[in-house]
């Protein structure tokens, strides 16, 4: 139950953003954190009466941006499937909201959906809470006189006997000059439709009603007064009055599966000790709405989904907070720590990752100390998950955080800022990207989902990254023939980071290290820079040493002697050029233990090796350009 109470929490220390409608950055797309007793429909018809409840205008909701409305739910109606008639409070599908559906050619099979809808209406129009926009709204639809208004207005299309057109048939063009609009936005039949109402007046300036919020206090104090029987909240430890019906739409409007389920009354779900689920556990309705409306506003805010799986990382006050998956160069809010003419250590890093999270730490508010992680998927449609959860103080978060993009770390180039420039950052790769590294570009989003899900204990339990992750990225980072060279530079900085996890060797060259598959390493890396500045810059050819990297990790010796016989020509043709890179191929081969020199596969070190030494001698190229630009 703690990850209940502690988006119950977060929902109570956000009060005064219930009912705010936020965008999304990018997507402009609407959201906010709901009052309780309410959920959100994506609406296709909005219809507009008057003060004295008479219709005004109406029109077809064409953009999707402005389709998700803001309604009052009871709790049958928010659970509700099937042929089951359990209306909305306000807004509903046309079937609920007009009396005059079946005039037009609706069917009604058992109970009378306009009847409950306009009884459940007429109580809370008639109650003391009701607002004067409800009562409004009730004056006109207890006419029953909707479908003929929308008809009229030509919101709603009829055949050629007046009755409502089911969907869209070609048939019907003689009828209509062009295809209704209606048609356009609605998946099923017109019937279907969804309607939200709002108050038009001429003499003052009236807020939607799905986003006015004396509406909401309206209905809540209207419902909380029709609620069940008091129990004892799991969550809480008050006595409040339960419920057994929770929230779904927790992903999006259109997500029918729930965290919490007890409707199965067969047998299936209550074996052994229990007859009912109150015996399980009972939450009260409060802090089932405020946890699950705060589930739902924080995966709009800030949760990150992949193939349906969720991941959320929050604090109480829903601050910004740096994410697990994130790399290092998104921590640090995209300030690359790269030094072009020294190599970047550990210290450097750990010292501006400090620096980087006590900013954060700062931003946040004092009395929120904790921090939430939360992964949730579902198996079928109608049940979620939580497939992982933590809750740990704000201090600890940051020192796993702080841990793990300073020994997960390695230089990378592969990132780009805003206006498209490549950008060079040390640290640990993001976890969809070690996703790509481990499984190619082309791994779907199971597996990407999967593998976030495995990595996710690494960063924040301190685990160790599983081997085969590390074996699957290092064989695909051997073979670079089978990628383009942009792929593999970055398959190969991730692979060198996911070991350098391990084995915490530093990205400036160690030429101390006498451990074999590092030399090996070292050497590939000379024999593919010596070829490639023999080359020039307008060859695009791989170099022999790249194009054997995968049979050279497997036989180091074999396939050495293959690659120094054919540097021969390129050692030629560089002359006095190619001294020092042909004098550093016999300095790593004099470091060699007798016994090490051999055809025994290598292990990833060797990649750490050829990094640190391809490196080393960029580095080297680069001031020695420099000094010969100065002397010009």
């Amino acid at each position: 139950m703690s990850w209940l109470l502690h988006l119950y929490e977060t929902y109570e220390s956000n009060l005064d953003r219930v009912g705010v409608i936020e965008k999304k950055k990018y997507s402009e797309q609407e959201y906010t954190l709901l009052p309780i007793s309410h959920t959100t429909q994506t609406a296709h018809i909005e219809v507009l009466v008057t003060e004295e409840g008479e219709f005004h205008f109406a029109t077809v909701v064409v953009e999707k941006n402005d389709a998700s409305t803001l309604i009052p739910c009871t709790e049958d109606s928010a659970s509700r499937a099937g042929s089951k008639v359990a209306p909305y409070p306000l807004h509903d599908k046309i079937s609920y909201v007009a009396g005059d559906y079946t005039a037009y050619g609706g069917e009604v099979k058992k109970e009378d959906p306009f009847a409950a809808y306009i009884q459940q209406l007429g109580e809370w129009a008639s109650s003391p809470y009701a607002d004067p926009k409800v009562q409004s709204i009730y004056t006109y639809l207890r006419k029953g006189c909707l479908i003929q208004d929308l008809v009229k207005w030509k919101i709603l299309a009829v055949d050629g006997n007046g009755k409502l057109i089911g969907k869209w048939d070609k048939k019907y063009a003689n009828l209509y000059s062009e295809k209704p609009a209606i048609f356009s936005v609605v998946a099923g039949e017109q019937e279907s439709a969804f309607v939200r109402f709002t108050v038009h007046s001429p003499k003052k300036q009236l807020a939607k009603v799905w986003k006015d919020q004396a509406m909401y206090d309206s209905f809540i104090r209207y419902y909380n007064d029709r609620l069940g029987d008091e129990r004892l909240c799991y969550v809480t430890g008050s006595k409040l009055p339960a419920t057994s019906k929770h929230a779904n739409k927790i992903r999006n409007a259109a997500d029918k599966a729930k965290l919490i389920s007890a409707n199965d009354t067969s047998g299936f779900t209550y074996r052994g000790r229990f007859n009912e689920s109150a015996e399980v556990a009972s939450i009260s309705y409060d802090v089932s709405q405020k946890a699950h409306n705060a589930l739902k506003w924080l995966i709009q805010r800030q949760g990150k989904i992949i193939d349906q799986r969720v991941f959320l990382v929050w604090t109480n006050n829903a601050q910004e907070i740096p994410a697990p998956e994130e790399d290092t160069l998104s921590v640090l809010r995209r300030r690359p720590i790269v030094q072009q003419r020294k190599s970047v250590t550990s210290d450097i890093l750990a010292s501006e990752l400090a620096k980087a999270l006590d900013g954060y730490k700062n931003e946040l508010a004092s009395n929120s100390s904790d921090v939430n992680l939360l992964i949730l998927d579902s198996a079928t449609t109608g049940r979620m998950a939580v497939l992982y959860y933590r809750h740990m103080e704000q201090q600890q978060y940051f020192d796993k955080l702080l841990k793990w993009h300073s020994t997960c770390a390695w230089l990378h180039r592969y990132r780009k800022d805003e206006e498209g420039d490549s950008v060079a950052f040390y640290g640990a790769p993001a976890t969809k990207d070690i996703a790509y590294a481990a499984y190619g570009p082309r791994a779907n989003d199971k597996v990407v989902k999967g593998l976030m899900e495995r990595i996710l204990p690494c960063i924040v339990d301190g685990r160790a990254i599983p081997s085969d992750v590390v074996n699957s990225a290092f064989r695909r980072a051997s073979n670079p023939v089978s990628m383009e060279k942009w792929e593999w530079e970055k398959t190969l900085s991730i692979t060198c980071a996911l070991i350098n996890k391990k084995e915490e060797y530093p990205l400036a060259l160690d030429k101390e290290q006498d451990d074999r598959s590092y030399l090996f390493g070292r050497l590939l890396a000379v024999a593919d820079v010596l070829e490639r500045r023999a080359l020039g810059s307008d060859e695009t050819r791989s170099s022999n040493a790249i194009r054997y990297m995968n049979s050279f990790a497997q036989h180091p010796e074999r396939t050495w002697k293959t690659i120094q016989a054919s540097l021969q020509p390129y050692q030629a043709r560089l002359g006095s050029k190619g001294y020092y890179l042909s004098g550093l191929i016999d300095d790593i081969a004099t470091r060699f233990k007798f016994d090490d020199f051999n055809n025994k596969p290598l292990t990833g070190k060797y990649l750490l090796g050829f990094y640190s030494q391809r490196h080393d001698l960029f580095q080297k190229k680069e001031k020695q350009e420099q000094v010969e630009d100065a002397l010009e």
